[in-house]
């Protein structure tokens, strides 16, 4: 699979993300919603955001490795948050957890502010793409 970033000169430098990822080739992978479910669907990390944005990480390169592929395979993530200030105010750890998973790569996102997600608890869910 080939991929491209895309970085239009009209746009802001792309920090912690990409604007654009052309990809060619591969098979496609939909990620479903994760949460911070554990293996028994219990949320982990109560009222903690930290954690539960690695166990979503972790969820989420599960089923990325399960269907063949590594977490540099996903090109576009949306991330949907209970409270975007608290987001905001662990940018830098969030960062560091990116970082662990994905190295210097960054898929295209987008961050969403709602008002619950599914699973009492949760703070954090994410759903993508990947290009395998």
């Amino acid at each position: 699979m080939e991929k491209s970033i895309i970085t239009p000169p009209q746009l802001p430098q792309p920090r912690g993300f990409n604007h654009g990822i052309v990809t060619q080739g591969g098979r496609i992978l939909w990620l479903a919603g994760q949460d911070a479910s554990d293996a028994d669907g219990r949320i982990i990390g109560h009222g903690d955001l930290l954690a539960q944005y690695e166990q979503v990480l972790k969820n989420l390169q599960a089923v990325v490795q399960a269907a063949g592929g590594q977490m540099t395979d996903i090109v576009k993530l949306n991330i949907y948050t209970t409270d975007r200030a608290l987001y905001r105010e662990h940018l830098k750890p969030l960062g560091s957890l990116m970082k662990t998973y994905f190295g210097d790569y960054y898929p295209a996102m987008a961050l969403f502010e709602v008002s619950s997600l599914f699973q009492d608890g949760a703070l954090v869910e994410m759903e993508g793409v990947a290009v395998l």
